[in-house]
């Protein structure tokens, strides 16, 4: 029973790492419970009472500053945007035509307004939805008074919520967030062993490609959590060596890959299979209570095994090796005896350049691309219902934002058609079960409330099937459920995700490969200053903290996987093209893992003398190499801009004794490597220095 529990509590952490959107589902439900009994003595009328309650929700789901009295700032700023958005929808509710002007409107300041970042995103959506809701309520001007209280309520409540009785605690988030770490360690050894266990197969491979990258997400949070805990030396020293597990685990599934990929007898598979799953079991616990792997007669047989691979090697040996430096860099991790760190990191807000306030750039062209999708709408939502035509206009506000391509809005609307599809029958069966019974009402509707929050940064169709379901029980709530309402629900659904779809692809139209490419020369632009300062690092030149570099390196190619979705989702049909995006996202991973293994090792000074100069000549061409690539970025399908030049075997240093500096230089080679790799996908041709020219 007690494993059982273990390893339900292990997919909860690992499922939702920090418990960041258990806290921020549960704000939601809670800042609601709070704002509904606030309103009820004053005894308003069900829809005041619902906007009370949606504003609680919108709080607590869009609000999202990094510091307390930031949040403060725009809770206060949503008030206001709320404030308005309430009273003109209510005025715009006497005048029809101008509710629908103003509501097009809005979705062009909500898009456009991602481009000020977290703050401008919520105070967008917030004005959307609270103009949206009352229209949804069917509110009067006369009732404006008693909104603006409720949206008042609303937001105090959510105020309460997330500053008093769920307040952010650094400590006990970072020790979710370790656990977490533990667990989605666990999970993507377990997926080499499926790997093993069929000798590879396109479904395991998924599974492990998947849990690697939820596992480098899991480390990218204990970097941004660990400042908050500990001092600026132990928390590179937590980065550090959290950088070196993953790359071990990395390293292991690489290794399992190769190996499949030979002849391997039963017995030796099996062997293999039972290891990586002896070492799971050593791993998958409570970091508090953890004993240190090294203290266990199971760690010292992987060293033993895993150091004879060179001279007396046997089948399986690269598997056992991988998985001693993995145990190694476990026991390394948790003993945190980590070498001196770094401790000038660079100062990125002072790089960062201010945002301009009016500027043509792709959230001005979708915003544009909004605007008309919304205009479409109207119109066809109108043929629909004459009632219930904002249905429509939301869909197009949901399918635009964040989407940054014609092909991420054809996405969106797919899947906000789908889950809305699904929801249907859940509002149905929901609005059923309940039959008139407001307590088991509001008891559905908190569900799916949370469903909805707790969802909303996982699947965009589970969040589609709460929304809908939510909103079966609202018109039951409010006497006017029918199943004619919800087909027309999706009809309007499906009317949105259309006008969307057709404007982003008409009017001035922007291609998933075009953001691709901009979002590509962002990762080499990243590239070349990790380079540069990695350079200086190593040769003693400058004292920097390139792992802060690696996770801009990292971010960037972070951006690139959510814009290339759109060619490696299954809703495209042509296999070239989910080809292509995978290999292009593959190369880059590549080269972010590259990049990480180099931050994770290099120290000051660890290449000064000598070896400094021929350093110096290596990472120069590596740095002309990207330049070589980011020109036929910039103008793809037109000449070649030259030619990609190859690592010509001159070693850095002709003698390295520590096994460090081994591994530096390595996986420079290696990240060489990757970027002539990068090139070959958009047809530049590489060079070898070692082949004579043809005469």
């Amino acid at each position: 029973m007690n494993h059982l529990r273990s390893a339900a509590l292990d997919r909860l952490a690992a499922a939702d790492p920090g418990l960041v959107r258990l806290r921020l589902a549960g704000s939601a439900v809670l800042g609601i419970v709070l704002a509904v009994a606030a309103l009820l003595p004053t005894h308003v009328p069900l829809t005041v009472m619902l906007v009370g309650a949606v504003a609680a929700m919108m709080s607590a789901f869009t609000v999202n500053d990094a510091t307390p009295g930031g949040q403060a700032v725009t809770l206060a700023l949503a008030f206001l945007t709320g404030a308005a958005s309430i009273t003109v929808a209510s005025l715009g509710s006497a005048l029809p035509p101008l509710d629908s002007v103003v509501f097009v409107l809005l979705i062009f300041v909500a898009v456009y307004a991602q481009r000020f970042g977290p703050r401008g995103t919520a105070l967008g959506s917030i004005g959307f939805f609270l103009f949206f809701f009352p229209m949804f309520l069917q509110a009067h001007l006369k009732q404006v008074p008693q909104l603006l209280m409720a949206l008042a309520v609303g937001v105090l409540a959510n105020a309460v919520v997330r500053f008093v009785l769920l307040r952010h605690h650094p400590e006990a988030e970072f020790l979710r967030v370790r656990r977490a770490f533990r667990a989605r360690l666990g999970a993507a050894v377990r997926a080499t062993e499926a790997y093993l266990a069929v000798n590879g197969s396109e479904r395991t491979r998924k599974q492990l490609r998947s849990a690697l990258a939820r596992l480098h997400e899991c480390v990218l949070l204990i970097e941004d959590a660990a400042p908050d805990v500990v001092d600026a030396r132990a928390a590179d020293r937590l980065r550090r060596r959290a950088i070196e597990v993953e790359l071990a685990v990395e390293w292991l599934a690489i290794t399992v890959q190769r190996t499949c990929s030979d002849e391997l007898g039963t017995d030796v598979r099996d062997d293999l299979i039972a290891r990586l799953a002896r070492f799971r079991a050593l791993m998958e616990r409570d970091p508090r209570e953890l004993p240190l792997i090294s203290q266990t007669g199971e760690f010292s047989r992987m060293l033993v095994e895993g150091s004879r691979i060179d001279s007396h090697a046997a089948p399986g040996d690269g598997v056992r090796k991988a998985l001693a430096e993995l145990a190694l860099a476990d026991d390394r991790a948790q003993r945190a005896a980590a070498p001196e760190a770094t401790l000038d990191p660079l100062d990125e807000d002072d790089d960062e350049e201010p945002t301009p306030a009016f500027a043509y750039d792709n959230r001005t062209r979708s915003a544009i691309q909004a605007v008309v999708g919304g205009g479409l709408a109207v119109l066809g939502g109108e043929l629909v219902s004459h009632q219930r035509w904002y249905w429509a206009v939301l869909t197009v506000f949901v399918v635009f934002i964040g989407a940054s391509s014609a092909g991420a809005t054809f996405v969106k609307g797919v899947r906000r058609l789908g889950g809305t599809l699904i929801g249907i029958v859940g509002g149905v069966l929901l609005a059923l079960l309940v039959g008139g019974n407001t307590t088991a009402t509001l008891a559905l509707i908190l569900v799916c409330v949370f469903g909805m929050v707790y969802t909303a940064r996982v699947s965009q169709v589970v969040m589609a099937f709460f929304i809908t379901s939510m909103l079966g029980l609202l018109y039951s709530l409010l006497g006017t459920f029918s199943l004619q309402v919800l087909w027309i629900r999706v009809a309007e659904t499906a009317v949105g995700a259309a006008a969307g779809i057709l404007a982003a692809v008409v009017i001035v139209p922007v291609r998933t490969r075009s953001v691709m490419l901009d979002d590509i020369t962002g990762v080499l632009d990243e590239l070349e200053e990790f380079l540069e300062h990695a350079c200086g690092l190593l040769t003693g030149e400058e004292n920097v903290n390139i792992i802060e570099l690696s996770r801009d390196l990292d971010r960037a190619v972070e951006q690139v996987r959510t814009t290339i979705e759109p060619l490696t989702h299954p809703v495209n049909l042509r296999s070239a093209r989910r080809d292509y995006g995978w290999h292009v996202l593959t190369t880059l991973e590549t080269i972010a893992f590259r990049a990480r293994h180099v931050a994770a090792r290099a120290q000051p000074g660890q290449l000064a003398g000598p070896t400094a100069d021929r350093l110096r000549q290596f990472t120069g061409r590596l740095l002309s190499n990207i330049d070589v690539v980011r020109k036929a970025l910039e103008s793809p399908g037109g000449p070649t801009p030259g030619t990609l030049v190859r690592d010509d075997g001159t070693p850095v240093s002709d003698r390295v004794e520590q096994a460090e500096t081994r591994a530096v230089l390595s996986s420079l080679s290696h990240l060489d490597e990757a970027l002539v790799s990068l090139g070959r996908v958009f047809d530049i041709q590489a060079t070898d220095p070692r082949t004579p020219a043809k005469k």
